[in-house]
């Protein structure tokens, strides 16, 4: 009897020390990589609980061919409009592109904003930012993965190390940014605690979709007609069209000359009648985007517009004039836009011009 025990206890002490061992793999990735996923919770809006199991489950804890070798931890295949390095791996194909990123950093980066400027994915950041399971189940609805699981997987991970408790840290970007040997303020009176979500105050931005909902202008040199309510969008006041509009009256019941309303809005000299529904600035509209809305990942199935009218339809959804949207990103107007480009809407920050530039002087 005792024969058969000791070979017993012997199998399962080895398999509590790989199971240690394992453990131990996947609390390091978490140790090493968390700070990073609060950070881009900040950023982007995106639970720090989702970005980090995502990075486990689609890294292998950081073991994976394209984490060690291209520093890429979400498995984000090169698409046909990326334009860094490239690594080749077979996965649901044989030899198919992934990204190659210089850090981790960049592939964490690159990982958000690839869910945050989606259109697919917008509805997203209407959900809690403590409400992981929602999250995970919308990510599987909206297409991220194929797999039937992808959802289970992330919530049992979460669940297993608590990762939801990233959800509710401190942005380790602001506390690193305090001064050495400067105390930090004291939390005032009514405040939150660092246990609850963290709010716009905290840094978190706007939801993609608020930034781009229309909110009603009391403005009293718009708001004189009782039939129309006058928007903002962007900051610039705007107009829906009506059934029966069309822009010469729109132009004349709101002091415009024709060419003005016509210029405000990007269109040539014979634009035919506006549908029902269509937005109509009353002003020029911005340089740029409002911030947080750095950019929009063209998305034909989403977004419904056909490749001609694409980066006018960009303008109009987010406020921004045609021209600063050709500036931005060195297109010219009858430019050629492939599924799934990334459209900048506000100027690329001058350290990451200098960080683009420094690279490729290092690579020559």
């Amino acid at each position: 009897m005792l024969k058969r025990i000791v070979p017993l206890l012997l199998c399962l002490g080895a398999s509590a020390v790989l199971s240690a061992a394992a453990d131990s793999v996947q609390e390091k990735y978490i140790e090493k990589y968390k700070d990073l996923a609060v950070s881009e919770m900040y950023r982007s809006g995106i639970p720090a609980s989702i970005t980090m199991a995502q990075g486990m489950l689609e890294s292998s804890y950081g073991n994976s061919r394209l984490s060690r070798e291209a520093n890429n931890h979400f498995g984000i295949k090169c698409g046909k409009t990326w334009e860094g390095e490239k690594i080749y791996h077979d996965d649901d194909e044989s030899h198919e592109c992934f990204r190659k990123y210089r850090t981790v950093d960049e592939s964490y980066a690159d990982h958000s904003d690839f869910i945050r400027y989606s259109a697919r994915y917008a509805s997203l950041f209407e959900l809690e930012i403590t409400d992981y399971v929602g999250w995970a189940n919308g990510l599987k609805a909206a297409g991220y993965a194929t797999d039937p699981r992808y959802a289970s997987k992330l919530i049992d991970i979460i669940d297993k190390y608590k990762l939801y408790k990233l959800d509710t840290a401190r942005n380790p970007s602001k506390d690193s940014a305090t001064k050495p040997g400067k105390e930090k303020k004291k939390e005032k009176k009514g405040k939150k605690n660092k246990q609850e979500a963290p709010d716009e105050t905290d840094g978190k931005p706007l939801s993609p979709i608020e930034l781009i909902t229309p909110k009603p202008s009391y403005d009293a040199s718009w708001n004189f007609s009782i039939d129309r309510q006058v928007y903002q969008l962007n900051g610039v006041p705007m107009i829906y069209t009506f059934p029966e509009d069309n822009y010469e009256d729109l132009a004349l019941k709101y002091n415009l000359f024709l060419k003005e309303l016509l210029h405000f809005n990007d269109l040539d000299e014979n634009p035919g009648e506006p549908a029902p529904g269509t937005i109509v600035y009353l002003k020029p509209k911005k340089a740029h985007a409002a911030p947080g809305q750095d950019k929009h990942i063209v998305d034909y199935s989403t977004d419904g517009i056909a490749p001609e009218g694409i980066l006018r339809w960009i303008s109009q959804r987010y406020g921004v004039r045609l021209s600063c949207i050709l500036k931005i990103n060195g297109l010219k107007a009858d430019s050629i836009i492939p599924d799934g480009m990334e459209i900048r809407l506000r100027p690329q920050p001058r350290k990451e011009v200098a960080a683009e530039k420094k690279a490729l002087k290092k690579d020559e």
